[in-house]
């Protein structure tokens, strides 16, 4: 009998000590939360849609997706940042909450260095610079010339202060050294009716979001800001060709876990990851947006997320933008 309770003791410390590994063989169990930072329809949010039709099949279950917008995503990334380790919530991450925030916020109320934990960098998306049809300007050298023989009473949009798409804005004027004014609004669908409407003269936003309207005759297309032309819209030139060199302002999603979450579950979530971006034609969905589909294993997201937060900070320190 002794040595019956002494096996069942010895067991349970063996099983005890193995419980992460077991956990993670087993992982997923249960249905997956994706937390999209932004609110329905933008680049982020189709992005995630997509996830949660491509993954369930490798995975074995579902993949829920639940917008939680607000703070420039800070409000989803410290959800997950706050989450159990367990691989059950997972934050579909872009630059803003991840490698721009953290420079632009006075106040952030997570470190997503210290508490996230990247799993996989799933496309690169090309950004685009379109002006409405009242703007009398067909080519990035046009715009210019315009806005220099109209200093300060151009006005550029974006989905909010600190946004991607407002740096980029900063970053054009710094370089060119026109003068425009910017309007932060709550999301790009309320910018994008803007621009159409001719109340601002230009955005630089996600390909995603303004393409379908320079398609549609109702935006025209200046300039990509990325080192090649978009498979989707091969015909628009880069900044570099259009005579704006160095200006690269790429966006990108990648999926990040909390801290401390198993490795053996992050790796088993960036294979998936890269098995989905297998599948012909989910790669052709997202080209035709203008992302790029890529996947990278944990070790390159991290150090991409290194690289990229160091770049930002400096132009978020060079143009002085900051949020309380």
């Amino acid at each position: 009998m002794k040595r019956l309770a002494k096996w069942v003791a010895g067991t349970a410390v063996a099983l005890s000590a193995a419980w992460p590994g077991l956990a993670a063989a087993a992982y997923p169990e249960r249905p997956i939360r994706l937390i999209v930072p932004f609110a329905p329809g933008g680049s982020t949010d189709i992005l995630g849609r997509l996830l949660a039709d491509a993954l369930p099949p490798i995975l074995g279950q579902p993949v829920i997706v639940e917008n939680k917008p607000g703070a420039g995503g800070n409000i989803g990334g410290d959800i997950v940042a706050r989450a159990e380790p367990d691989g059950y919530t997972l934050l579909l991450a872009a630059a803003g909450p991840t490698v721009i925030n953290p420079s632009l916020y006075r106040d952030m109320p997570f470190d997503p260095a210290r508490d996230l934990a990247p799993i996989s960098c799933i496309t690169r998306e090309h950004n685009l610079m379109a002006v409405g049809q009242s703007v009398p300007a067909a080519t990035l050298g046009e715009f210019l010339d315009y806005a220099r023989s109209n200093p300060g009473k151009l006005s550029f949009g974006s989905p909010g202060n600190g946004s991607p798409a407002q740096l980029a804005g900063e970053l054009l004027k710094q370089k060119t050294g026109i003068q425009m004014e910017h309007v932060p609004y709550k999301g790009t669908g309320p910018a994008v009716t803007d621009l159409i409407a001719g109340h601002i003269a230009v955005m630089i936003d996600n390909m995603p979001a303004l393409l379908p309207h320079v398609q549609a005759g109702r935006l025209r297309a200046l300039a990509v800001p990325s080192d090649t032309r978009a498979a989707a819209a091969p015909d628009i030139p880069t900044f570099q060709e259009a005579g704006v060199p160095d200006f690269v302002v790429m966006a990108w999603k990648g999926l990040m876990a909390p801290a401390g979450t198993p490795d053996a579950v992050v790796e088993r979530l960036s294979a998936a990851i890269s098995q989905a971006l297998a599948d012909p034609k989910l790669r052709e969905r997202l080209q035709a947006m203008g992302a790029e589909p890529l996947g990278s294993t944990p070790q390159q997201f991290a150090q991409q997320i290194a690289s990229e937060t160091a770049w930002w900070r400096e132009l978020v320190q060079s143009t002085g933008t900051r949020i309380q």
